[in-house]
């Protein structure tokens, strides 16, 4: 059977809205992306990029990058199987396999927006570049953020302090990852990637091999 997840029609929704807070705590949440209205897997956000929710009690609007990302069964007990079919094939001949599958990731939060905009999550708001007083509440809607937000956020570094202490997760390369994004977004800003580089290695203690392998993965 399948157990659909509340959710606006896409047609009503922005189209940065992907997903919903399903599970919530101080230092992470894990959301469940929104079905697509055709037949077709959720889009799975990448590894290292940016999302946001606000906090509907604090009007705080929380950034955090993406950091383990998954497709399953919605029936726990039953593994999914390999059928030796091609995605068209899937679409005509098992369609309810998509109804089958949810696709969940999980985003370690970096910091935040004080009073950031209920309506649209942009403008606005001294950020901070530290845990938020409380996270995001379940069933709060998780957007990509935007050029300009991660940009505007970007402007401090303590987050990569935040980024290498991830617990369970490849803390080299997610913070590599983040830091490619932004430097792409930044469209090759050497000198902001100076920057990150000398925060780097003040966080690593002059451990230059993992400070070699995370520059190594920056790239356009």
């Amino acid at each position: 059977m399948r157990l659909p997840l509340p959710q606006f029609s896409a047609q009503n929704r922005p189209a940065n809205h992907i997903a919903e807070v399903i599970e919530t705590a101080t230092t992470e949440f894990l959301s469940q992306c929104l079905e697509p209205d055709d037949l077709s897997f959720p889009v799975m956000p990448p590894f290292g990029s940016w999302v946001k929710a606000i906090d509907e009690e604090s009007d705080n609007l929380i950034y955090a990058v993406v950091y383990h990302a998954t497709t399953s069964p919605i029936d726990t007990v039953h593994r999914a199987r390999a059928l030796g079919m091609s995605l068209s094939e899937l679409r005509e001949q098992q369609p309810q396999i998509f109804a089958m599958l949810r696709t969940e990731f999980r985003s370690a939060i970096v910091g935040y927006r004080a009073g950031g905009n209920k309506k649209n999550g942009a403008t606005g708001g001294t950020i901070y570049q530290h845990l938020p007083p409380r996270p995001p509440q379940i069933h709060q809607a998780v957007y990509a953020c935007d050029t300009k937000e991660i940009i505007d956020f970007s402007e401090g570094l303590d987050f990569l302090r935040t980024l290498l202490q991830v617990g369970s997760a490849p803390v080299d390369a997610l913070t590599a990852a983040a830091i490619r994004e932004i430097y792409q977004l930044r469209k090759a800003d050497r000198t902001w990637l100076v920057q990150a580089g000398r925060m780097l290695s003040l966080l690593l203690k002059d451990d230059y091999d993992r400070l070699r392998v995370i520059l190594s993965q920056i790239h356009l």
